[in-house]
């Protein structure tokens, strides 16, 4: 009789072993359904067809939690293939879309590495940009050998895109906003890896993505300004420092963000540069953002504020410390520190900077006389665009691009921001789960 050390893996689960099966319980045969694992931007994350998860929304999370090892125990993801962080604990579920216009739809999924929840009420930006190359390369996007696009080559933040690209149209179903990602093709019509771009917190080098978030005001709440200001001070009792008075703008572009200007906290004795990893600072951050949430109306009060931690986020601005940068920011993820920046982030910062009345605005300006970067001029004239935006986090500085509209009373709509970004195939294969 063959022995189970001689066994093949396949045999393993049908032939008879030397030990009675009993004492292990009762067998129950693996669960498993094709991903792919992906670097997107600064994020990693599972990216899955819509079609191989079950048809009600309702039934993923028991599946994406195994997969990710999110038991709540310890936040160490052991059991499963997440990171054990916010940005390595993410999965971008895809689909061909009927929508007219659209060539794909992708719905984001957070799972909390440290408890055994997910998040949907908001998109990422950085697994976003992963999501025009994962459909080219599965197939439901079709690019032709040798395509070119008739629009050209271009500069875009200090690269060039090529005319062998495509650019797919991708519909975010947690936002209901639309995103243009322009991507490099191979020779055979499939996505370009290899390139000359570098992204701040990323190692070497790929082809640049051009991601293109489009109107991205009101994402979730139907509105660029929710609370109806474009700044205000969001006072609040803190367990910690006692009372604190912080001003803010609440901007909801990309995602839903608390923006935090970081020289209003004045809390004795704590340094609040936006790099401070004070464990106060961190504290103080969640207690801003559920009192946030509230005035966003995204929450009734502070503690059903503090059961969904994806949304809205939160970041701390400062002035520019160097002229390499228009802004300096800090954001959370959450509850922690971010690396480096959220794309979302990156989007809603970089509308804001463009809007006059912002803390963004007011900081990335050394005075309230100075002309603003974007060169506005008041009066009912069009805005010269793109408006090219620099901000610095963490890990670098990332540029991007914020196309304006001016409408009849001399205020601004936000067209389009645009970021560069890159992605690679990590691996690909089955991920087993218990569900």
């Amino acid at each position: 009789m063959t022995t189970a050390a001689t066994m093949s893996i396949a045999e393993t689960s049908t032939v008879s072993r030397p030990f009675p099966l009993k004492h292990f319980g009762s067998y129950s045969p693996r669960k498993s359904l094709p991903a792919v694992w992906m670097r997107s931007g600064t994020s990693k994350g599972l990216f899955i067809h819509r079609s191989d998860l079950p048809d009600a929304t309702e039934d993923w999370a028991p599946i994406l939690l195994s997969a990710m090892g999110s038991s709540g125990s310890r936040g160490k993801q052991i059991d499963g293939i997440g990171g054990a962080t916010s940005t390595t604990s993410k999965v971008a579920v895809i689909a061909k879309s009927t929508r007219p216009g659209i060539d794909v739809d992708y719905t984001f999924v957070q799972v909390a590495p440290d408890q055994a929840k997910i998040d949907m009420t908001g998109n990422c930006g950085n697994i976003a940009s992963g999501v025009g190359p994962f459909s080219v390369d599965e197939g439901l996007v079709v690019a032709m050998p040798g395509q070119k696009e008739a629009s050209g080559s271009r500069i875009f933040v200090g690269y060039l895109l090529t005319d062998h690209q495509i650019s797919v149209r991708v519909y975010n179903t947690n936002t209901q906003k639309a995103i243009l990602e322009t991507i490099q093709l191979s020779p055979v019509g499939k996505f370009r890896e290899d390139g000359t771009c570098r992204i701040p917190g990323v190692e070497g080098t790929s082809s640049p993505i051009k991601v293109a978030f489009l109107n991205p005001a009101g994402s979730m709440t139907g509105k660029m300004f929710p609370s109806g200001a474009k700044q205000e001070i969001l006072t609040l009792q803190s367990p910690n420092l006692g009372a604190v008075h912080v001003r803010v703008s609440l901007v909801d572009a990309g995602n839903p963000f608390v923006l935090v200007d970081s020289g209003s906290l004045n809390v004795e004795g704590k340094s609040m540069c936006p790099f401070s990893l004070d464990t106060d600072l961190g504290v103080l951050a969640e207690e801003i953002r559920r009192n946030g949430a509230v005035q966003f109306g995204l929450a009734s009060d502070v503690e059903s504020a503090g059961l969904v931690r994806g949304t809205p986020k939160i970041a701390f601005l400062s002035a520019p410390a160097e002229e390499t940068s228009d802004i300096d920011v800090l954001a959370f993820s959450m509850g922690k520190p971010h690396p480096s920046i959220q794309m979302t982030g990156v989007v809603c910062i970089g509308a804001a900077m463009a809007i006059y009345g912002t803390v963004a605005w007011h900081l990335s300006r050394a005075s309230d006389s100075q002309v603003p970067k974007h060169g506005m001029n008041v009066g009912g004239q069009r805005i010269a665009n793109p408006v090219p935006v620099r901000i610095r986090h963490p890990a670098g500085v990332i540029e991007t691009e914020t196309v304006l509209d001016m409408r009849g009373e001399g205020d601004v709509d936000v067209e389009q921001v645009a970021v560069m970004r890159t992605a690679r195939r990590l691996f690909e294969g089955n991920v087993f789960y218990r569900a």
